[in-house]
């Protein structure tokens, strides 16, 4: 397993990055603790979460996920270990949200307190505040580059136009530059990434790290009826996948993964790694069943066949 370069920053991740959407939510702490000795005990170092993890679960009211990282990181001894990255931007409630620099500036100290941290590695917008200028909001993490409290940036869920205007202003005025793009992307949803995004990632050498990227867990396999649809909490949506294209891309995973001897998970990640864009997939799990498949995809090579067949039965 060989690490990949973020971007153009000097981080270098190995590539699968961990989502920590589900600490606190579908996941409490003591297990959430085991599948980060898990994950980073088969020798992946780079963990995503954000502000507003999980604050949609009953009885929660965000920064249940950093807080849950803040406590292993400092039971663990490991923060210089791992490439840590959260994400401002989204609505904590009480009038809590926005990309305005002086909002940023306080987000980011909640953050680095939940997260037991005085510094993170990536810090990414999480959504785009249109009201705020993109020069205020790169102005707020000039200046948290300054006091060393973040490394480099990213964004997330951001229009194509703003991340070029984005871009044009940190060349322009000297302030950082987003170096991340966190886009919606895998076999089922391809088409808003591919016409959007792609060439944009490209041609900025932006570091891809694609979140739902198992698609909320259809590209696993185990929903095969609508009478799996109960079997997690996220189960609840799914019925939209079982459609045409959805079945025939279960189909494609199904043989691609017994020509494997893999799992379809590992076979949907191991098809995001081969896309030229990607640097790597955010993937989350809640068992260590899950967390196995997962952690097998960056050693699965698949060929130009594969590709092919997993290509025209996802085509959009």
């Amino acid at each position: 397993m060989k690490k990949q370069q973020l971007g153009n920053t000097d981080l270098y991740i190995y590539p699968i990055a961990f989502g920590g959407n589900v600490f606190g939510w579908t996941l409490d702490e003591k297990k959430s603790f085991e599948i980060l000795n898990g994950f980073t005990e088969a020798g992946f170092n780079f963990i995503d979460t954000a502000d507003v993890y999980s604050r949609w679960a009953p009885g929660n009211t965000g920064g249940e996920s950093e807080r849950i990282i803040g406590k292993w990181l400092k039971e663990k001894k490991n923060r210089h270990d791992i490439v840590l990255t959260t994400k401002v931007g989204s609505d904590m409630g009480d009038g809590k949200k926005g990309l305005k620099k002086a909002y940023i500036l306080k987000a980011i100290e909640d953050s680095l307190q939940r997260l037991k941290t005085d510094y993170l590695d990536l810090y990414q917008t999480h959504f785009d505040d249109v009201e705020t200028p993109v020069e205020e909001t790169l102005e707020a993490y000039a200046q948290l580059e300054k006091d060393g409290k973040i490394r480099w940036i990213g964004t997330s869920n951001m229009a194509p136009e703003r991340i070029k205007a984005s871009l044009e202003a940190s060349a322009a005025k000297g302030l950082p530059r987003y170096q991340t793009l966190q886009p919606h992307y895998n076999l089922y949803a391809r088409e808003k990434y591919e016409t959007n995004y792609e060439a944009l990632a490209l041609e900025n050498n932006l570091g891809v790290i694609t979140y739902f990227s198992l698609e909320s867990g259809f590209l696993t396999g185990k929903y095969r009826t609508k009478a799996d649809l109960a079997k997690s909490p996220r189960g609840g949506d799914m019925d939209k996948y079982f459609d045409e294209r959805g079945l025939k891309i279960l189909a494609a995973l199904d043989e691609v993964s017994k020509h494997h001897k893999a799992t379809p998970a590992a076979v949907a990640l191991a098809w995001l790694l081969h896309k030229p864009s990607v640097t790597a997939p955010i993937v989350s799990a809640t068992s260590t069943s899950q967390l196995e498949s997962i952690i097998l995809a960056p050693n699965l090579t698949l060929d130009a066949e594969a590709m092919q067949l997993l290509d025209d039965a996802s085509s959009w």
